[in-house]
């Protein structure tokens, strides 16, 4: 008797497919890979079910059998099918998202053997002339004192510059390497919290640990993460963005030596290498952004999401998923503990926190004793700007610099300006594809859409009137730096945002330059609000608060509360005291006073309190169903053909146009639904998967929106 088996292909429909297994092929095990051929085309799916009763009468025969086992574990086979049904997805592309770009391609899964490189037990020699080479034994430095000969390269460092190093006996060929750092002193509430972990790791325990920014988080997973170690289990850590992976990696290869990190900037066989080394048991930690949370493990032991609050860890297409909310998932299904860490944590976790399911342990003071800086307002109104800055802002700027501190000028709006006009007719330069204007990017003379990616020249003339009287309207970080060279032309400036940064190369040099506490200025966006130690930053100027305040998204200001807090404690974190100066034109803002007065707690209290009058999250459930087509009225219709079939219990917004409308000639629109019980809200979704979708429109489910717009 032929035997069947049922395959989830990456194709984005939401049932599987059934296959049969040649007579004189091997049968695979449910987790196994199968090349299977799909209309005109051979993809690779897995296979999640042997001999169903409901087979196909006719299927088609499978080519390969790819796996002679399960390459996934068993339980992250049940979180696929959680995923698929939670985030109403399809089950084929649910495996694809958890599964490495060289699984999918069918290739064989064999560990491959790192080059890997550490510096050598003697003295460093004289570097002086040799710029290049000390900045390679920097970086190993900061990478635990090792680093794969790929990633060294990675870096911009090159072969002749490791066998220079070699010859000179600072660095040599070896295994990962083990310093066994000694670690800290805990304060008082680092061991209350430590203690509280010990109790708890037989069993489900999720924890809310919030700390100030400086108060030591990552010394307590550290010390949470030795208990678990020592019982022989596994340890993931996620953290939100690959700029926050090397200072991590480094803190942690230091204290317990091999560990394996998993991001986007790997190679291909580099993530799978980290992906078999955690299925297999060889790796102990493996620290990584969002896509991590579905690595296998053998004996996973403890999950822990740093950064918790930050939208980062949501993803933003295809399979829409909160990887702190399935780390949540995966621990409760593993019956272990999960740490949560952030010093601004998100509302949702508050308030499982209010309402019983979270553990909360705080931690209220910075671990060096240093004290939180002083938060106040700066009322531009009235002052003149140059090049977005007032010359009270850049009297205390000035004030530090002579002190000999450093800086951060903090922006969140790259480019030079968001609008370049004629001053003539009035013209502004606009992007032909999206409800957006250009941004001016002077260095490169080229204006971007930082919505779709057009790019066009800058024009020496209007092209509405011809006139060449054309201005930069506003200030991103590159003009600000301008403004800065030109009123402080002595002091060191970097500037770190996406457009300067391109590369971990850049990144890590600007890093360095930084954390060797030189005085100076650093300018930049959100990407230095995260985690990040510069002990020398003495001040911090936030320069464009206002908007976040000001968005009609409900969930703005809780972002840009948690962005000013985190970019704040920036400074001030070693001995000498740090002031931030947040300049606006708005100082009497209700939500910026309660902030500046009664600090993050009092905020988010506050701002609940305004979402369960609302009715919104974390108070209720939100799903948005959006919608999008080159013709405005299909996609209007389609969803409003959706909403005639939904029950009486769910409360529904729309269908509306989304903030920005048109987006790459798309115009989208979007139905928000909301329950006061997750169940009606998503048995209505599920009936939605089966809508037929119009030709040439394009639609999706996105399940508790990192945003509403």
């Amino acid at each position: 008797m032929t035997s069947v088996v049922r395959i989830a292909v990456p194709v984005p429909l939401p049932q599987a497919f059934d296959y049969a297994v040649p007579a004189a092929g091997p049968l695979p095990a449910v987790g196994a890979r199968v090349r299977v051929p799909f209309g005109n085309r051979t993809l690779v799916g897995i296979c999640i079910e042997v001999d169903p009763h409901d087979a196909y009468a006719e299927p088609k025969a499978l080519l390969e059998v790819l796996d002679e086992r399960s390459i996934v574990s068993g339980d992250v086979q049940r979180l696929a099918l959680w995923l698929a049904d939670y985030y109403h997805y399809p089950l084929g592309e649910v495996f694809a998202a958890l599964l490495p770009n060289a699984a999918l391609k069918g290739a064989p899964l064999r560990l491959r053997t790192e080059e890997i490189w550490r510096r050598s037990g003697t003295a460093a020699p004289d570097l002086s002339r040799a710029e290049r080479q000390q900045a390679l034994l920097a970086f190993l430095d900061r990478n635990g004192g090792w680093a794969s000969g790929k990633a060294i390269r990675a870096a911009g460092f090159t072969s002749a510059m490791i066998a220079a190093l070699v010859r000179k006996g600072a660095i040599e060929a070896g295994e990962r390497r083990f310093d066994g750092e000694q670690p800290p002193r805990l304060t008082a509430d680092q061991q209350a919290a430590v203690e509280d972990y010990r109790q708890r790791l037989d069993g489900f325990s999720p924890n809310l640990l919030e700390g100030v920014t400086g108060s030591g988080k990552t010394e307590v997973y550290l010390r949470a993460i030795a208990d678990v170690l020592g019982r022989c289990d596994q340890v993931l850590v996620l953290v939100p963005e690959i700029a926050l992976t090397p200072q991590t990696l480094s803190r942690f290869r230091r204290r317990y030596g091999a560990t394996d990190v998993m991001h986007s900037g790997l190679s291909d066989q580099e993530r799978l290498n980290a992906w078999l080394r955690c299925r297999d048991g060889q790796a102990q930690i493996l620290i990584g952004t969002r896509s991590a949370v579905f690595t296998p493990f053998r004996q996973l032991g403890l999950i822990v999401v740093d950064e918790e609050h930050d939208s980062s860890f949501k993803q933003h297409d295809r399979l829409r998923y909160s990887a702190r909310d399935v780390a949540v998932k995966r621990a409760q299904d593993l019956n272990i503990p999960l740490i949560l860490g952030s010093a601004t944590p998100s509302l949702e976790s508050l308030e499982n926190v209010r309402c019983g399911r979270y553990r909360h342990q705080r931690l209220s003071q910075r671990a060096t004793g240093a004290s939180m800086p002083s938060m106040r307002i700066l009322d531009i109104r009235g002052h003149p700007l140059r090049e977005g800055l007032s010359y009270p802002l850049t009297a205390h700027i000035e004030r530090h610099l002579d002190a000999g501190g450093q800086v951060l000028v903090f922006l969140n709006r790259r480019g030079y300006a968001p609008i370049y006009l004629c001053a003539d007719c009035g013209w502004q330069a606009a992007c032909g594809q999206c409800d957006a204007r250009l941004t001016l990017h002077q260095g490169r003379r080229r204006l971007a859409c930082h919505h779709c990616g057009a790019e066009h020249p800058v024009a020496d003339a209007c092209p509405s009137c011809g006139s060449a009287h054309l201005m930069a309207i506003g200030a991103g970080t590159e003009r600000t730096e301008e403004g800065l060279r030109e009123r402080f032309p002595g002091a060191s400036l970097i500037r770190i945002d996406r457009d300067t940064v391109r590369s971990h190369r850049r990144l890590e040099a600007g890093l360095a330059k930084i954390g060797r506490g030189e005085p100076g200025i650093l300018i930049g966006t959100q990407m230095l609000a995260k985690g990040h130690d510069f002990p020398n930053i003495t001040m911090v100027a936030a320069v464009n608060a206002d908007a976040g305040f000001l968005s009609a998204d409900f969930k703005a200001p809780e972002r840009t509360a948690q962005l000013l807090i985190q970019v704040a404690g920036r400074a001030g974190r070693a001995s000498r005291p740090g002031e931030v100066w947040i300049q606006t034109l708005q100082p009497g803002n209700p939500a910026l006073r309660r902030l500046i007065e009664e600090g993050y707690a009092g905020f988010a209290d506050h701002e609940l309190s305004i979402r369960r009058r609302a009715g919104l999250p974390p108070a209720r459930h939100m799903a948005l169903i959006r919608a999008a087509a080159a013709d405005p009225a299909a996609a209007a219709a389609f969803l409003a053909k959706l909403k005639a079939k939904l029950p009486n219990d769910l409360e529904v917004l729309g269908p509306a146009p989304a903030h920005m409308q048109r987006l790459a000639n798309q115009h989208r629109f979007q139905l928000m639904l909301l329950a006061d019980r997750r169940g009606p809200l998503h048995r209505s979704l599920r009936a939605m998967t089966s809508a037929t979708t119009p030709r040439g429109l394009r639609w999706e489910i996105d399940v508790d929106p990192a945003d509403a717009l």
